[in-house]
């Protein structure tokens, strides 16, 4: 009751959000205040913000904001709205953030498993679960609300898809299927759309382009990273195609399928524009960085068809971790040069 209670003062708050930011952010202050009896180190508040933070996995946090960020720029016509930008930007987090703290409140169990994971908040025992839960409950709700009345209704539809179909779909298959991770890939690819439509761009195909890179982008990046902690995912009863692939070449070409995939798929922006399909959102410079870039990202997937190892799987994340905001860059810089 407490914690509807809460959320309830929050939605109040932020529906009207428009006329004052302050109101809203300062009703999700207030509410995780509150809910300090959950917590269990003592009282001090710089614990108590650490610990919320971790939970809202600032990294992956960063890169859904890069992405919608993007999106909201390739999506601008005539000029970027700064104001709308920001507070687009600050909707995304809050939802992006509430996001991965409701993951963290679902897999407390098999976090507690995990060696790379058995420090967060909840396993170690620094929030409970309802203090955990709670704070996910009013940033998500805060978040979607706010992109609906400061923003636009679709986006705010996007976000919602985002945090339901994360929470609620790819969590729970992570314990089930290996098929996760395709499911997965739906959510985070979500946020250039979000973006998108947020600076007022139409659902058509130059998005649709965008959706899909950032999906295809994410299949090797997971599944090399699934390789290299697959003791990790296996101890926490995940089931990640890496543990029951024992020599890992299933694996291996199922990363190259994905990167071979991605290749075409990252030259639409241009293709799209030359064969009239509609107006480019890029050009040429965008497309030869994106074929270099395909090319790179394709190479290092090649070498682990033949052996599957570590360093190699380790190769194809890092170049995974350059390709994304490389080509992200290439998309701004190459419409701002149009």
């Amino acid at each position: 009751m407490r914690d509807e209670s809460a959320t309830r003062r929050v939605s109040a708050r932020c529906h009207g959000a428009r006329a004052s930011t302050g109101a809203c952010v300062g009703a999700v202050a207030r509410v995780l205040l509150t809910s300090g009896r959950d917590l269990h180190f003592g009282g001090y508040v710089g614990a108590h913000l650490v610990a919320f933070l971790e939970l809202t996995k600032p990294r992956i946090t960063q890169l859904v904001l890069l992405t919608a960020a993007a999106g909201f720029y390739l999506g601008s016509r005539g000029g970027v709205d700064v104001g709308l930008l920001v507070r687009t930007l600050i909707g995304v987090a809050l939802v992006a953030a509430g996001t991965n703290a409701f993951n963290q409140v679902r897999e407390r169990d098999v976090d507690a498993r995990m060696r790379r994971t058995e420090r967060r908040p909840l396993p170690s025992g620094r929030l409970t679960p309802r203090a955990a839960g709670l704070f996910a409950g009013v940033i998500s709700v805060a978040g979607v609300l706010y992109l609906a009345l400061a923003v636009n209704l679709l986006t705010a539809g996007l976000a919602a898809l985002t945090l339901a179909s994360y929470v609620l779909l790819y969590t729970p298959l992570k314990r089930k299927t290996t098929l996760n991770t395709l499911i997965g890939a739906v959510p985070g690819a979500l946020p250039i759309v979000g973006g998108w439509t947020a600076a007022g761009g139409a659902i058509g195909p130059a998005v649709a382009a965008l959706f899909w890179i950032l999906f295809l982008w994410q299949l090797p990046h997971f599944l090399a990273l699934a390789w290299i902690y697959r003791e990790d995912y296996r101890r926490g009863g995940l089931a990640m195609l890496s543990v029951a692939d024992p020599d890992g070449r299933h694996t291996g070409r199922m990363v190259l399928l994905y990167a071979l995939a991605l290749l075409p798929v990252s030259l639409l922006p241009t293709l799209l524009g030359v064969t009239g399909a509609l107006l480019g959102v890029t050009g040429a410079w965008y497309f030869f960085g994106a074929l270099a870039l395909g090319v790179a990202y394709t190479g290092v997937s090649v070498a682990m068809t033949s052996a599957v190892t570590t360093a190699r799987a380790w190769r194809v994340f890092l170049v995974s971790i350059v390709y994304l905001p490389a080509l992200l860059t290439l998309l701004v810089v190459d419409k701002a040069a149009l």
